[in-house]
């Protein structure tokens, strides 16, 4: 038995030497998520690999994806992307889009360029799926084949990528590693845990400039009342373009540049209670009402599904008018 013991001892060391020799490389099949915790961590390295994948096709389809890449980028410039899927059949991997989650993927086969949403089925039914036609069937996922000599129609596949992200948002989805902004769900996670949280679980944040307090804040918020703010902020930002971002009285503030503020948000034990602060001249008017004649309310519970169409009109709308500003009187 001693003996025995001691010729597996060498085999014992030379396999750990074995998986520790592999793992850099990315080349064994258990070294996977060494692969792509590598990918996670160096985003440029991300974006060369779909370089690399628009490179080896000389043809439509490559043409194809750097179109479909760049309409992407333009919808939400805060998209990560990465290549997955890697495997000695498709060494160059599938190219994917994710901000809080797998936006849409591009899958590259002879005759279509095919792109899948995830979340698909959920934005056909809201009907902001008006352009896949590809597995219309399926309970979750849709996607749209993209053939040779076909072309997107660039406004409607820019706000469907902008609906997919507030989708992913509604969901609850979080913002981490490869699937969200890698260095910002990092800092917004450290900060969140030392946040003190008021009455009804709204953060405290200290009054500052700029989307990194509102970031801060939104970060903060517990349970799925988070998700509500990550959807509100992406909706005010795709439909206020320049918007201006503040943190106030322990809460988000939204507004134009020289117009003063126009959107609010806070955070209540059942609610995330929306202010427009000119709310009285919007068409039709937000159901709630205030003390105040000029301002209207919309509080969002979490069995609520908001008409998102309806609060994006409401948004143009308030950001259009002359805001709120503070010490100026009604």
């Amino acid at each position: 038995m001693a003996g025995s013991k001691r010729k597996k001892a060498p085999v014992a060391r030379a396999t750990r030497t074995t998986r520790a020799r592999s793992a850099p490389g990315a080349k064994k099949p258990g070294s996977g998520a060494s692969r792509r915790a590598a990918k996670g961590r160096d985003p440029k390295e991300a974006s060369q690999r779909i370089d690399e994948r628009i490179r080896s096709l000389d043809d439509w389809r490559g043409e194809v994806l750097v179109e479909v890449r760049r309409l992407i980028r333009e919808a939400d410039p805060e998209i990560t992307e990465e290549c997955k899927w890697v495997k000695p059949t498709n060494p160059a991997g599938v190219p994917v889009w994710s901000h809080a989650g797998i936006v849409c993927t591009g899958e590259v086969y002879k005759h279509a360029v095919k792109l899948t949403f995830p979340r698909g089925a959920a934005l056909e039914k809201r009907g902001e799926g008006g352009l896949f036609n590809a597995g219309l069937d399926g309970n979750a996922r849709r996607a749209i084949d993209i053939r040779e000599g076909q072309r997107l129609d660039a406004a409607a596949f820019k706000a469907l990528i902008r609906a997919a992200v507030a989708e992913n948002l509604r969901a609850g989805g979080t913002p981490a590693g490869k699937d969200g902004k890698k260095a910002g769900a990092s800092v917004g996670s450290n900060q969140a845990k030392k946040v003190r949280l008021l009455s009804g679980g709204n953060p405290q944040i200290a009054k500052g400039d700029g989307d990194a307090p509102v970031q801060a804040y939104i970060a903060a918020i517990p349970g799925w009342k988070r998700g509500v703010g990550e959807w509100l902020d992406v909706l005010i930002a795709r439909e206020a373009p320049g918007v201006r971002k503040a943190v106030k009285w322990n809460s988000p503030f939204y507004g134009i540049e020289g117009r003063g503020w126009f959107l609010s948000f806070h955070v209540f034990t059942k609610y995330v209670k929306v202010t427009f602060f000119r709310g009285a001249s919007l068409r039709p008017l937000p159901p709630g009402a205030s003390k105040d004649k000029n301002v209207r309310y919309l509080d969002i519970r979490e069995t609520d599904r908001p008409d998102e169409a309806q609060v994006a009109d409401w948004i143009r709308q308030a950001a259009a008018l002359p805001g709120w500003e503070p010490g100026r009187g009604s």
